[in-house]
């Protein structure tokens, strides 16, 4: 067994509980994230973690994910939302600080990792900070209090911001569209992960993407801009997009709004596109997974006009229209062959 990774402990103090996470990759870094600090700088220790963390790149992520955990707002939320009978120690994060209690609240954020699964902390983070948010394949509208409205497409979050004459709306994940009361006053600014739109009365769209963020206006007009330091400024006209990368806003472009904003309607529409990006595109919406099993399939060219509230027979539409075999396995898998 490799030295440098923390063997799992066979006993704790008396009033504390091991818990072991599924992955030994997560179990290892709660492991050196509770020796750290109560190592004190202990040159061994700290040399036998720098070992660790060279061993394979996943271990710095799973590590620094655990320190923003224990470092954000949201942790003691997390806790207050765990079950009553759990261990004593998580009830004390808020009121202990001195370093003897570090390994117990350790322990805590063990159990909250356990509990709720790492892999649901980053939604959990989501709903706390959004005001509205979808589910997979879901939609909502919602009238913002000056009496603009929004409509959220599939899997999307939404946090507002209308206090003191603000009108600012930040898009943490998704997309959305929004018909907005004219305010010369007040502009109705958008954000996302990488841009800003600005408007006073207009009607458009934005998306958020991991690299990008995607604006496409519908009507009146809306400026453009970057959250980085770059500061162009690119303004839309009916009828164009532009998309926001972390470089800046790139040119306006024509776009086609009753095919860009379909998904108001219920529908997907798509002229000369790929298989591949359609299936992406109609993923948003599923609740399981699509996979197309070659890469001459993800390449074909399709033509078509879907409806979103049966995911499963538009891709059997689609499969039909490219002349590949669809499959249906147990739990939501399909495939495209």
């Amino acid at each position: 067994m490799d030295e440098n990774v923390p063997r799992s402990r066979d006993k704790m103090d008396d009033d504390e509980t091991d818990y072991v996470h599924d992955d030994p990759v997560v179990d290892a870094a709660l492991d050196w994230f509770v020796r750290l600090r109560d190592a004190e700088e202990d040159p061994q220790i700290l040399a036998g973690f720098r070992v660790w963390l060279a061993q394979d790149p996943r271990h710095e992520t799973e590590f620094r994910a655990l320190e923003i955990m224990w470092g954000s707002n949201e942790f003691p939320k997390a806790v207050q939302t765990l079950p009553n009978e759990l261990p004593d120690i998580i009830a004390g994060y808020s009121t202990y600080r001195p370093t003897k209690w570090v390994k117990r609240l350790a322990s805590a954020a063990a159990v909250v990792l356990v509990t709720v699964g790492l892999w649901q902390y980053p939604k959990l983070m989501l709903e706390w900070r959004a005001d509205y948010f979808t589910a997979t394949g879901e939609q909502s509208t919602i009238q913002l209090p000056d009496g603009s409205t929004m409509i959220l497409n599939t899997d999307t979050a939404i946090a507002v911001d209308f206090e003191n004459g603000r009108r600012d709306i930040a898009l943490l994940q998704g997309e959305a569209w929004f018909d907005v009361q004219h305010d010369p006053e007040h502009p109705f600014r958008v954000s996302g992960g990488y841009g800003r739109a600005v408007v006073k009365g207009t009607s458009f769209s934005v998306r958020r993407e991991d690299d990008r963020d995607e604006v496409v206006l519908e009507r009146g007009w809306v400026d453009v801009t970057c959250l980085c330091d770059n500061p162009d400024q690119v303004e839309l006209h009916p009828g164009e997009g532009a998309e926001v990368t972390e470089e800046g806003p790139q040119a306006a472009s024509l776009v086609n709004p009753e095919q860009a904003l379909a998904w108001r309607e219920g529908r997907i529409m798509f002229e000369e596109a790929q298989l591949g990006h359609i299936v992406d595109e109609l993923s948003r919406y599923y609740g399981g997974r699509i996979l197309v099993s070659r890469d001459s399939i993800s390449r074909l060219l399709v033509t078509g006009n879907y409806r979103l509230d049966d995911i499963e027979a538009a891709i059997r539409t689609l499969a039909d229209a490219a002349g590949v075999t669809m499959t249906r396995v147990p739990g939501g898998l399909i495939i495209l062959r």
